[in-house]
């Protein structure tokens, strides 16, 4: 009898591309997707343990599915919340089968799931297991993936980070960057059959950088990303750290067909910067930001910045409110600041209240709903090249897939397929338009 799956996926779209990679063996094993998790055989959780909220989250999910699986169905954990706090969810979640790290995930997808795990003598009667089995580094990375049911699917090029950012604790559960082929990521995007390809990595620009002692010749991400446009109309990145947001860099993405910057800044302040353990303040930001423009006046931009971060004082608040006014980015994303066991900034002073915290948030977030709603206002009448991703919506490099506002667009226009289309109205973040020649 064949057996069947249900993934849900939380997080980040760099956890979105494991899921895929889980998915495609799960297919490669002869497995089938359920419609839905509670007529699945299989449930699997894939989990985020970024911040307070997404471990939040992941644990609601987590239990929500263990309430809806139907009887004799396994319920497995696994992701960054399994890796980082496997042995606790083990012993916390008597309802999982099994909590599975990074490594056990080789093991987990060998035996498509199916298999039951042994029980290791510690753990208590009635808790799930934690699997775990010897697995090659990048064993997920290198996983088969499905082909893509969308225009666009994101790529990830690269595994762990080399940073040391004082919030940050990826570098200690992912482990230090680990760099794919550009060859294996070139097969994966033949085989995705798509449109437009996203790439993805904790720290994209870093690309290559560990390969480049064992393998002669252009490894970076200049080369990928040249290498990637030459079979795919459009190449996105994600998550570039200004550090390493170089000249020849900025030009290529400037001069390409989606000149879309997604900034990690974090802050502006030159004293919270360095507390945070990170390069740069808002006077450097702000003259990137301006050479970019003068090189693709249309180039979109994209940030995240901590809010709240131990030592935040309200001069550095003023100076974050200032940057995000004076910078007018089109899209930002703010987060207040989460504790997190093991990092640097675990241990510092300064801790700032919730309540400020939500306060400087809130003003934050209004500046910058009335900037983007601006910015979408002054682009009616203008015309810009879509991507259709459904039937009445689309995209044009200005959005990210599943991040960005969105484009609405007759429905006539096929999924899939580019078009001019001119701009008639805007509504917050999202836009309407015709095709040029219907307008």
């Amino acid at each position: 009898m064949t057996s069947s799956y249900w993934v849900e996926t939380l997080g980040c779209p760099k956890n979105e591309v494991d899921s895929d990679k889980l998915i495609g063996t799960f297919h490669a094993d002869g497995m089938v997707a359920a419609s839905s998790a509670s007529e699945a055989d299989l449930v699997v959780v894939n989990t985020c343990a970024f911040i307070d909220a997404a471990r939040e989250e992941s644990i609601g999910t987590v239990l929500d599915l263990a309430e809806q699986r139907r009887d004799g169905a396994r319920l497995i954990v696994t992701g960054c919340m399994a890796e980082r706090y496997g042995d606790e969810l083990a012993e916390a979640l008597p309802e999982v089968d099994a909590v599975v790290g990074f490594a056990g995930q080789g093991a987990l997808v060998a035996a498509g799931a199916t298999a039951p795990a042994a029980e290791p003598a510690a753990t208590p009667v009635g808790a799930p297991t934690r699997l775990q089995r010897s697995a090659p580094a990048l064993d997920l990375l290198n996983l088969p993936r499905p082909r893509s049911m969308r225009p666009w699917a994101y790529v990830k090029v690269a595994e762990g980070c080399d940073k040391a950012c004082g919030f940050c604790a990826i570098p200690s559960f992912r482990g230090p960057q680990r760099s794919r082929t550009i060859e294996s990521v070139l097969a994966e995007v033949a085989e995705l059959d798509v449109q437009e390809v996203v790439l993805v990595a904790q720290d994209l620009a870093a690309y290559g950088r560990d390969r480049t002692a064992a393998v002669p010749g252009d490894r970076s991400i200049i080369q990928l990303v040249r290498e990637v446009a030459s079979v795919v109309p459009w190449v996105r990145l994600l998550y570039l750290y200004p550090s390493e947001l170089t000249d020849e860099l900025i030009e290529l993405i400037a001069t390409g067909p989606v000149p879309y910057f997604d900034l990690s800044l974090q802050h502006v302040s030159a004293p919270l910067i360095r507390r945070m353990r990170r390069w740069g303040d808002g006077d450097r930001f702000a003259e990137r930001i301006r050479a970019i423009r003068a090189i693709r006046p249309d180039a979109a931009f994209r940030s995240n910045f901590i809010v709240g971060y131990p030592g935040e004082t309200e001069d550095d608040h003023d100076q974050l409110l200032r940057f995000v006014e004076e910078a007018q980015l089109d899209w930002c994303g703010f987060f207040t600041y989460s504790v997190e066991a093991g990092t640097y900034a675990a241990d510092l002073d300064g801790v700032v209240p919730p309540p400020l915290m939500h306060e400087r948030l809130r003003e934050l977030a209004e500046l910058q709903d009335r900037i983007t709603g601006e910015r979408r206002d002054a682009l009616v009448g203008e015309v810009v090249e879509v991507l259709v991703d459904e039937p009445g919506i689309a995209r044009s490099h200005r959005e990210a897939p599943e991040i960005d506002g969105v484009i609405g667009v007759p429905e006539t226009l096929g999924v899939g397929e580019r078009h001019a289309v001119r701009i008639t109205a805007a509504a917050g973040p999202d836009l309407t338009a015709v095709p040029v020649d219907a307008s």
